[in-house]
Formats: structure tokens, C-alpha cells, sequence
């Protein structure tokens, strides 16, 4: 009797632009869950199925995915801000809205925050080219809107942008601390203190301080003793006599 084996399906091979799209997926999942600080290259890796070696062929490291993802991520908020910027009126209405759609994006705050830190030093030269080119077509787009909308430049307009996502990047981590370790913890006392020994030869000496037993008060003053700095003896000055150097003989 034989046995008919199905045919495998063959697997769908992906091009270099659908598989950097699963990475930056992959990164931007796990980094919205557990934060940026706390993923490393290989669980991208794990999460997209691949080997870090590869990973490395699509990005150079951890640090260039999250910069591209700074990149994109900036590029939305941009989009949003300037959508929201048709309703306002004024200068006040332009940093509500700033700042609504900042704290609207908890991500793009998280890797603001790295950026000075980590994610604009262990990156190639072309990925940090091409994430500033990025910011700064950004600024200039909002600083034409918010000029558009206010009584403001557009280089004071670029100015407040660039200002907000400052402020997005250092508020952040003082909102959103990391947790405290085991080993920051002080560690609580719950055992009582040892008991005081009470002395073997009185039972009132335990009591009392300084002892009141003969051997351990010899025991004592021979402790104090030993500790006790040495007396420092002070030479008596006589005032009523001249003083015994030697003068220098005048110059002849």
C-alpha cells in the first residue's frame, strides 16, 4: 500500500523592502511594550524569525532601526500637527496642539529621549545623514504652517517646533521612570536585634553602664583606655621674659 505525500507549498520568498518593513514592525511593537531602553537586537531578531546576522545585512544596528523609526514616527506627527493647525487661531492654539499630539505619541517621546544618548552614536554615517535631512524638511513644514497660522516667523515657527520636541524628549523619562532594581532596594530588618549577653559573674552588671561587676568594670576601663587619644602636653609660655631666639645682627 502506498502513501501519497502532499506537496509543500513553497514558501513566498520576501523582497529586502518587505523584510526591513517586518523588522521596523517587529522593533516598533516590541519598543512600545517594554520601551526602547529594553530591547535588544535579538529579540527583533526572534520576533521577525530571522538570524541577527541578518538583520544586520538590513540595519548595521539596534540603534540605526530605532533612528529610521524616529524618522518615520516624526514624519506622522508632522502630518498630524499640520492637519490640526487649520482649526487654530493663534499662538496659544499652535502650542496646545504641539503639545496634544506629542504626549498622543508615547513612542515617538521614548525615542526622542534616546536620541542624544544612544541612537545618534552607534549609527552609520549615511543612516545619521538621512535622519537629520529627515528632521529638518520636518521643522520647515511646520514652521511654514505655524508661521501660516500665527503672527510668527516661519524661522520662529521652526523654533517652537523644534523646541516642543525637546521638551517631548527630557520630559518623557521624568514621566516615565524605569522601574527601581532589587539591588536600589534597601533591604528591610525584620529579625529583632541580638540580645544584650549579660554578664557570668553579676546579674545587675547587665544593667548598668559602666558595669557594675569588679571584672567587667576592669574589663571596661581598660577598653576606654585603649581607645582614649594620649594626652597632648602644651609648653608654658613666660611672658615676662624676652624671648631666648637668636636675633639676626643688623647690617653693618
Amino acid at each position: 500500500m502506498s502513501t501519497r505525500t502532499e506537496p509543500r507549498t513553497p514558501r513566498k520568498r520576501l523582497t529586502a523592502e518587505q523584510r526591513r518593513e517586518a523588522i521596523l514592525d517587529a522593533a516598533r511593537e516590541l519598543a512600545a511594550a517594554s520601551g526602547v531602553r529594553n530591547v535588544s537586537l535579538g529579540a527583533v531578531a526572534e520576533a521577525v524569525g530571522l538570524a541577527k546576522s541578518n538583520i544586520v545585512r538590513y540595519f548595521g544596528t539596534k540603534e540605526e532601526i530605532y533612528l529610521h523609526l524616529a524618522a518615520e514616527e516624526g514624519q506622522r506627527w508632522a502630518e498630524a500637527v499640520i492637519e490640526r493647525l487649520r482649526e487654530a487661531t493663534g499662538t496659544a492654539d499652535a502650542v496646545t496642539t504641539l503639545a496634544e499630539t506629542l504626549d498622543e505619541r508615547r513612542l515617538l517621546c521614548d525615542l526622542l529621549s534616546h536620541l542624544s544618548t544612544s541612537l545618534e552614536h552607534n549609527v552609520s554615517v549615511p543612516a545619521a545623514r538621512a535622519y537629520k535631512r529627515a528632521v529638518y524638511s520636518q521643522l520647515a513644514a511646520l514652521g511654514k504652517r505655524i508661521a501660516d497660522v500665527t503672527d510668527l516667523t516661519e524661522s520662529e515657527g521652526e523654533e517652537l517646533a523644534m523646541a516642543a520636541v525637546g521638551l517631548g524628549g527630557l520630559f518623557y523619562p521624568a514621566a516615565n521612570p524605569p522601574p527601581p532594581s532589587s539591588s536600589s532596594t534597601p533591604r528591610i530588618r525584620t529579625s529583632p536585634p541580638p540580645a544584650r549577653r549579660s554578664c557570668p559573674h553579676s546579674s545587675a552588671c547587665s544593667t548598668r553602664s559602666p558595669p557594675a561587676c569588679r571584672r567587667c568594670g576592669e574589663s571596661f576601663t581598660a577598653i576606654q583606655a585603649f581607645f582614649r587619644p594620649p594626652p597632648t602636653t602644651h609648653r608654658s609660655i613666660r611672658h615676662d621674659q624676652p624671648p631666648t631666639h637668636r636675633q639676626r645682627p643688623p647690617p653693618t
